[in-house]
C-alpha cells in the first residue's frame, strides 16, 4: 500500500472501494486525511491547509502489508 503525503496538503490513502471509519463505510478509491492539525472534519482533509498556509514536502511511504 502506498501512501502519500501531498506537496503542503494531506496524506492520500488508497481504499480499494472502501473503507470504514468509525464505523460508517465510506465507498470512495481514496480518502484525504489532515496533516496540517486545521481541519474541522478530522480527520479527513477539508482544506484547511491553504488558508493556514500550511507547508511540507511531498513524501512517498509504501508499506508491506501482511
Amino acid at each position: 500500500m502506498k501512501i502519500t503525503a501531498t506537496q503542503d496538503g494531506p496524506y492520500l490513502v488508497p481504499t480499494g472501494g472502501k473503507a470504514r471509519v468509525n464505523g460508517e463505510m465510506l465507498e470512495k478509491a481514496q480518502v484525504a486525511l489532515c496533516r496540517c492539525g486545521h481541519s474541522r472534519n478530522k480527520p479527513f482533509c477539508d482544506g484547511s491547509h491553504k488558508a493556514a498556509g500550511f507547508t511540507a514536502p511531498a513524501v512517498e511511504i509504501e508499506l508491506e502489508l501482511g
